[in-house]
């Protein structure tokens, strides 16, 4: 829900079943209302102009092109409809794509992996995260990028104790710190101190925006720079 009424949604996916399967997940979820479901960029462009929408859900290459036009319509809705949230499903684990995403900026965005359609709350979560202006990576997205750092010959990365390193990945997912508390089964003052020993060791400036950490993070794994994140 959003603002007394239930989200709107809109869904750009070529293919067929995958279309039918999101739009089944989300006809049957309380508080979402698919709007629109689209097979190519134009159309789902056409649609998302129509119905307004409070989320966009597609998939990373489209029709005509089949390169990156859902990467490249998160990027315009940023800059035309900023209040859009925006949820990028991929069928591969591509890094470099999730980089490019949050490249200029994190807030309302989230990267998925089309396994986590598999998983209705999953998929559930990062619509209301980013229609609430949060973040959200795929698990298997944070891995590859911790694995890509740590292979680099003296990675800041090992610095960082086991513990640190678990909590690095998880707010490069997008999580608060009081689910990051939750999750590890630790108090949340505790998650804070591990926080600031992490930012502190790969000279990263701390924030208290999810969004922004979320930024910071995935640009460091990647070896980008991250002034000003």
């Amino acid at each position: 829900m959003k603002d007394g009424h239930a989200l709107r949604v809109v869904v750009g996916e070529d293919s067929f079943l995958t279309r039918e399967a999101i739009t089944s997940l989300l006809e049957d979820t309380a508080g979402i209302d698919l709007v629109a479901a689209c097979e190519d960029a134009d159309s789902l462009r056409s649609a998302i102009a129509r119905e307004e929408p409070d989320v966009v859900l597609t998939d990373i290459r489209m029709p005509p092109g089949h390169r990156d036009e859902g990467i490249k319509l998160a990027n315009e809705l940023r800059e035309t409809r900023p209040e859009v949230g925006v949820v990028v499903l991929s069928q591969h684990a591509e890094p470099a794509y999730a980089v490019l995403l949050f490249e200029d900026g994190s807030h309302g965005r989230a990267y998925l992996l089309k396994e986590s359609l598999k998983d209705r709350d999953e998929l559930v979560r990062a619509v209301v995260t980013v229609a609430d202006g949060g973040s959200v990576v795929d698990p298997l997205i944070v891995e590859e990028l911790l694995e890509l750092q740590r292979r680099r010959r003296d990675s800041p990365l090992d610095r960082l104790t086991p513990r640190e390193l678990e909590i690095l990945g998880l707010i490069a997912e997008g999580r608060s710190n009081g689910a990051i508390s939750e999750k590890l089964v630790v108090t949340k003052r505790a998650v804070e101190r591990h926080i600031n020993s992490i930012f502190l060791k790969l000279n990263l400036r701390e924030s208290d925006d999810v969004s922004r950490r979320v930024k910071a993070a995935l640009l460091y794994l990647s070896g980008e720079r991250v002034d000003g994140s």
